[in-house]
């Protein structure tokens, strides 16, 4: 299994961007998506997630309201939408993959997920 993520860069405040997650060796269906992030000197923290079977979803309170996860079945791809970018959004962002389903109040847990990839840098900056 593999996941590559692409999409960073460098935005400025109030900017958008798209991030993909392009998984091979897992299907998506019937197995939860998550993003997660890790900015300069802190501990990697969850951002979004997703559970194909269903389409449940579950994110951070500090980005609700300005990410979107969603996917395509056809590309087994997860993307991230980020709207409203903040300098505090400033990180590495990785994807993760389940090989199962969550519940969705365990989307959040770092240790529920089997697959990682290798992240990309988003830079929020003027």
């Amino acid at each position: 299994v593999q996941l590559q993520a692409s999409g960073g860069g460098l935005v400025q405040p109030g900017g958008s961007l798209r991030l993909s997650c392009a998984i091979s060796g897992l299907a998506l269906e019937k197995n939860n998506i998550g993003w997660f992030r890790q900015a300069p000197g802190k501990e990697r923290e969850f951002v979004a997630g997703i559970r194909w079977n269903g389409g449940s979803t579950r994110y951070a309170d500090s980005v609700k309201g300005r990410f979107t996860i969603s996917g395509d079945n056809a590309k087994n791809t997860v993307y991230l939408q980020m709207n409203s970018l903040e300098p505090e959004d400033t990180a590495i962002y990785y994807c993760a993959a389940r090989r199962g389903l969550l519940i969705t109040s365990t989307m959040g847990h770092q240790d529920n997920y089997d697959y990682w990839g290798q992240g990309t840098l988003v830079t929020v900056s003027s």
